[in-house]
């Protein structure tokens, strides 16, 4: 039988970067080796390293370095699908980096604050922050705001999506069928992330009727069944509407259903997020897919460079794209 697969070493990345073995041990011993080492031959070495399936030895680093190599990555709700796609590209790009990720949900200022000052975290990602959540943080704790108004702390970094630039495509979708009635089935959390979602929604449907109706997004499906309800029956009702997520136009649906009514014939129905339930819905969901793999892959980069002493870079909003499926038609 043969034995075990021997683990790559630095002397393998080293071999295969065309560099010496010391460069690939400064590459990776942070910010007081790393530059000393061109940024054409880091990211050749970390290419390398990659390939292999080379991780250093980042205990002893991190432990010289007084860290602990884990980040906390703080989300409203861990239920939520879109969080799941946001913690999958951060876990990717820290275990490329030699880190950990950590996720909360259900925190406040005060609780990010203690986590970040006992030392159990070298960082902080906090996502989708709902107003009442913000606040606390001590000015020296590494953070980075993800999906969240950049005016919130002038000197810690935030990467954006373009949710504003996704609402208004969805809009214009369901304008050019020839809707002049949408229906809107917003959030009443008091994010920014939503405001921003509520004021593309105005600006889009300027001369426009209008119907909407609040719900709460951590209450889920059933919450957005019973408002979606309400909001199908009336006389007016809207033969399209617009969710702020795609589990309330999941909850849409089943409203639809409740009242006989079918799904693009009766009513279009566009979500946001393009989370895997929106292909598995019937008829598969036109949503605004939001790069949640991105947003949590910049966000960690950003963390890292704070972590090592770097300038982080400015990131343009992530662009969004509607993903037009089968729940929307032309007007009757």
């Amino acid at each position: 039988m043969p034995g075990p697969a021997r683990r790559p070493t630095g002397r393998d990345v080293a071999r295969l970067a065309g560099v010496s073995q010391a460069t690939v041990s400064l590459v990776f011993s942070g910010p007081e080796g790393g530059h000393r080492v061109s940024e054409a031959t880091r990211e050749r070495v970390r290419e390398a390293a990659d390939r292999l399936g080379y991780r250093p030895q980042a205990a002893g680093r991190q432990l010289r370095l007084g860290r602990s190599g884990m980040v906390m990555l703080a989300v409203p709700n861990l239920l939520g699908p879109f969080f799941g796609r946001v913690l999958s590209g951060a876990h990717e790009e820290a275990h490329r980096r030699g880190l950990a990720v950590v996720v909360s949900s259900g925190w406040d200022g005060a609780t990010l604050a203690e986590a970040a000052t006992a030392g159990r975290f070298d960082g902080l990602l906090v996502c989708s922050p709902d107003d009442s959540q913000l606040g606390g943080l001590p000015d020296a704790t590494p953070t980075v705001y993800l999906d969240a108004d950049p005016a919130l702390d002038p000197v810690r970094p935030t990467v954006e999506l373009d949710v504003g630039g996704g609402m208004r495509a969805a809009v214009e979708h369901l304008a050019a069928l020839g809707h002049r009635r949408i229906g809107h089935l917003r959030s009443t959390l008091s994010a920014h992330t939503f405001r921003v979602r509520q004021a593309a929604f105005e600006a889009a449907t300027e001369g426009l009727e209008v119907l909407e109706a609040g719900v709460s997004l951590n209450e889920g499906a059933p919450a957005a069944r019973i408002v979606a309800r309400e909001l199908l029956a009336r006389p007016d009702r809207p033969a399209a509407v617009i969710c702020d997520d795609d589990v309330v136009a999941s909850g849409l649906y089943q409203a639809a259903a409740d009242l006989g009514l079918a799904v693009p014939d009766d009513v279009s129905v566009i979500g946001i997020d393009n989370v895997p339930v929106a292909g598995l819905l019937v008829p598969p969901l036109t949503t605004v897919d939001l790069p949640g793999e991105e947003l949590g892959r910049w966000g960690v980069t950003a963390l890292a460079d704070l972590l090592e002493g770097r300038p982080v870079a400015a990131v343009p909003p992530l662009p969004t794209a509607l993903v037009v499926r089968d729940s929307t038609r032309r007007a009757g």
